[in-house]
């Protein structure tokens, strides 16, 4: 009974220091991905932190904090992106795969995305699916696929650090 209950305190007092940590870089890549706004993470019983469900409230610029069950399509998906984020930084990996995250998005917004991926590419390699231009052009390699003829597909790469440094 005493292992339990000292595995049961530990486990509690590392969730909620990492609850911490991520609700901060939630807020923080939620403020960076909207251009504004605030948004955290609340336990839904506090006095339980291990029986306790987790809340997403959001606050994009011009709008009041509200469960993030309320907002739109491209809202709600720029805010889960923003959670993902923020458990990512708090136990980042060396890789990371993202396929269309940046589709529901307008190009002010897709700007933000892609700068924050940039940004997060000093520590991680990131694999990118899109078809922006205005995510591919944070890119360092851009590998594409093209159909020259009906049914024969062709691999195009091109190193965007090459390709800078001839022109300049």
């Amino acid at each position: 009974m005493q292992s339990i209950k000292e595995i049961d305190e530990i486990s509690r007092t590392k969730f909620d220091e990492a609850f911490a940590i991520i609700n901060k870089n939630f807020g923080d890549t939620f403020v960076k991905l909207f251009g504004g706004g605030q948004a955290f993470m609340k336990l839904t019983d506090e006095q339980n932190s291990a029986e306790s469900g987790i809340d997403l409230v959001a606050s994009p610029p011009g709008k009041k904090l509200q469960n993030v069950l309320l907002l739109s399509g491209g809202e709600k998906a720029l805010t889960a992106l923003s959670l993902l984020v923020g458990i990512f930084e708090f136990q980042p990996s060396p890789f990371c795969v993202l396929d269309e995250v940046d589709a529901p998005r307008d190009e002010t917004n897709v700007g933000r995305f892609a700068r924050l991926i940039h940004e997060m590419s000093k520590n991680t390699q990131f694999v990118v699916i899109t078809h922006h231009k205005r995510t591919m052009s944070e890119a360092d390699v851009i590998y594409g696929v093209t159909m020259q003829e009906p049914g024969v597909s062709k691999i195009v790469s091109v190193n965007m650090n090459k390709a800078a440094r001839r022109v300049a």
